[in-house]
Formats: structure tokens, sequence, C-alpha cells
């Protein structure tokens, strides 16, 4: 999924101006290492490469026990998949696998469109996403504890929600439901 995620991120930030157009050529930006230089941006395909499995398990962890614990309209599509041990489980590998960790998530992308357009179908409206959102900032905001002292972190997992809330705004009609704050700016060529 790194490379399925990095390749649409790319084409749709050079459309938009944010990256150049020589882009995929270029080691600093696709590279799954990301730059120790503060003033490089951490692409979120080197996500993995700043954090391992752990912080990105524990923040999943984190939003799930949230998602469980909130009204039942919500937590109920959830449950009906599985467990929280389940949606931390699949959800922590599809992070890891997009942030450049390897290929964790099983079925890739196959498995995650099916998996929104069948069993999460009753959210992918804008009253489920706002509240996904919702939850998800509200995670993020508190786990700074989990993250290095390096704000160019929460940027690119800002950037990494914000493509993928994008993606499916457009394949489910999805209105303004929300942001996750600062992303990356652009990279000049």
């Amino acid at each position: 999924m790194t490379k399925t995620a990095q390749r649409a991120y790319v084409a749709s930030a050079i459309e938009r101006g944010l990256l150049p157009g020589d882009a995929m050529r270029r080691a600093d930006i696709v590279s799954l290492k990301a730059s120790n230089d503060p003033d490089v941006p951490i692409q979120f395909w080197q996500l993995f490469s700043v954090l391992g499995p752990d912080p990105i398990i524990q923040i999943v962890q984190d939003f799930y026990v949230s998602v469980f614990a909130d009204e039942d309209w919500f937590t109920s599509v959830f449950a009906r998949v599985g467990g929280v041990g389940h949606h931390i489980n699949t959800q922590a590998s599809m992070w890891a696998d997009v942030m450049g960790g390897g290929p964790y998530y099983h079925g890739a992308d196959f498995r995650l469109s099916f998996h929104h357009t069948h069993n999460a179908i009753a959210l992918m409206n804008d009253r489920g996403a706002a509240r996904w959102v919702t939850l998800m900032n509200q995670t993020l905001d508190v786990s700074g504890q989990y993250l290095p002292d390096d704000p160019r972190v929460r940027v690119s997992l800002n950037t990494f929600l914000t493509h993928f809330l994008g993606k499916y705004a457009v394949e489910f009609g999805l209105g303004d439901v929300g942001a996750f704050g600062a992303v990356n700016g652009a990279i000049d060529g």
C-alpha cells in the first residue's frame, strides 16, 4: 500500500502545485526514510522510519478505545465487524503499511475499499465522517507522549489523514466534514 498511496498523493500534490513535477524521481521525496533536517517535511510514507510500530499502534489503540466508547449509532457499525482488538490490529497494520513499514495490511487497497463499501457503508456519509474526524483529532491532540519532539510528525500525520479523507470524500460524495490541521506545504522544484 505504501507505493500506491505514495503515487496517488504525489500525483495529486503535483496537480495542486505542492510538489514539483519531478517528485517521483526525487529521493528526498520518495525515500521511505525521513530526512533529519528539520526544514525538510516528512512525507507520510516516511513516518514509519521516524516512529516505528509502537507509537502507531498506541495512537490507533487510543482512537478505537474512544470509538467503542462513543454513541451507539457510531460504535455499532464498528462492533458488527469485530471487537476493539480487531480494529486496532487491522488499522495499525494499514497505517504501518502506508507509512512505509512494509506489507503489513493483508489485502491492501482491495480490502480497504471492500471494507468501506460493504462493512462501514453506514458511516461513509457526512455525519459518520465528521464523527470519525472529531475522534481522530481528539486522539491526535493527546498523542504527543507517543511522538518524537518534532512538529513535522504531526503535520505529516495530518497530511496522511487529509489525503485519505479527500479520497473518501470523492468516492462517497462527502461534504466538508472537518480537517486535521496543518499539512505539508509546497516543496519547490
